[in-house]
């Protein structure tokens, strides 16, 4: 089965949707006007239930078909990017230095055009939840909608999330059963000395010596901790101390992220981490204050709702779909919802082009009816026809 046809009917609304929320691109939770914007659009379309002002300015919609039935949830993320935008598109951000630069605009549009679809025609039974999420890229806005109950308050059995994929062919699939994305932890630490005179080292504690030795020793954390035939990544991505060639600086600063897959090995880093830097300075005769943060969760894919999505998928894309795409070491706060109900994350291919990240990205609105197929799809397969 291609794209719906009522679906593709509508494919310029979609994107004319998709570059209004492009252009007036918001952060965090601070996604007051696209939140205004997407509860518009569900109740033009029809929707039983909009709550707003979840996670502060997440949205929720509730469609319910022709009797009892499956609960199910679909998750679109809309906050975008603290990026400045170089596509010169049309439609590109009327916002400096803000930019949906990871496609949250078109997991909109997506979810948005399935909203319509099902409100139209309702053909299932049950009952379906539509989350509009803020604040993926931030702190977590999946975190603080599953904190503030909208599993239990909505009674969602299971949960569904779609995400583009750059330079995957355009309307094909990729998933894959297990962790799909990696647990993200970031750290920071300050190494306290004493300053003075470069001339005069005697007088003075460096922190940038004992800057440099942690650097090198963290990545035995890889090397010589972690099984070798596991994923673990530790990267140090900024070291700053002194201002002048003279001078001794009083502090040097380390920071980076680590990622993992596995809670365990999670825990491992973790340890290790602090027992290295704190056993580090303590040799190099300098304080560290450290500053460990654990972020996102992995993004751990259940079995059978990933065949399920898997099977949903090749009605839309044929052989298009690839069931046993490899985990990428990015993350995602979806995590939460999948650690709070079975469900799968899927990514659809966007086409040749700049990666998400790229201040040359931009989603691909023709991908967009091939999504809302997909999840229109899913739920009329998950709840049967309606009675």
């Amino acid at each position: 089965m291609p794209v719906l046809n009522s679906i593709a009917s509508f494919a310029p609304d979609m994107a004319a949707w998709r570059r209004h929320i492009h252009a007036h691109p918001e952060l965090g939770l601070d996604c007051h006007e696209t939140g205004a914007f997407v509860a518009a659009r569900l109740r033009e379309f029809g929707v039983d239930e909009v709550h707003e002002g979840i996670a502060q300015t997440g949205v929720v919609a509730i469609i319910r078909g022709s009797g009892a039935g499956p609960v199910t949830g679909l998750r679109a993320d809309m906050d975008a990017l603290p990026m400045t935008e170089e596509t010169g598109a049309e439609w590109a951000s009327t916002r400096p230095g803000k930019m949906h630069a990871c496609g949250h605009d078109g997991h909109t549009a997506m979810l948005l055009g399935t909203a319509r679809y099902l409100a139209e025609t309702r053909n299932f039974s049950g009952t379906v939840v539509l989350i509009f999420q803020p604040a993926e890229e931030t702190i977590g806005g999946g975190r603080i909608m599953v904190e503030e109950g909208v599993m239990d308050r909505f009674g969602i059995e299971e949960v569904y999330a779609l995400h583009n994929d750059p330079g995957r062919p355009a309307g094909s699939f990729a998933t894959r059963t297990g962790p799909i994305m990696a647990a993200v932890d970031d750290f920071e630490v300050i190494l306290r000395g004493r300053g003075g005179h470069a001339a005069r080292p005697q007088t003075s504690i460096d922190p940038v010596p004992a800057a440099l030795g942690l650097g090198q020793a963290l990545q035995t954390i890889v090397s010589r901790n972690a099984d070798p035939m596991e994923r673990i990544v530790v990267s140090l991505t900024c070291v700053q101390a002194g201002s002048a060639t003279n001078v001794i600086p009083e502090t040097a600063r380390l920071a980076g992220t680590i990622r993992t897959f596995d809670a365990r090995l999670r825990d491992l880093a973790e340890r290790r981490f602090r027992e290295i830097v704190e056993g580090q300075a303590a040799s190099y005769g300098v304080a560290a204050e450290i500053d460990y943060d654990r972020s996102y969760p992995a993004t751990v894919n259940h079995a059978a709702q990933t065949a399920f999505a898997v099977d949903v998928a090749r009605d839309i894309a044929g052989d298009a779909v690839d069931d046993d795409a490899p985990a990428v070491m990015g993350a995602e706060d979806f995590s939460y919802m999948l650690e709070a109900r079975p469900g799968a994350y899927v990514k659809l291919g966007q086409g040749a082009g700049p990666s998400v990240h790229h201040p040359l990205y931009d989603f691909n609105d023709e991908v967009a009816p091939v999504g809302a197929s997909f999840f229109a799809r899913l739920i009329e397969r998950r709840h049967g026809p309606r009675t």
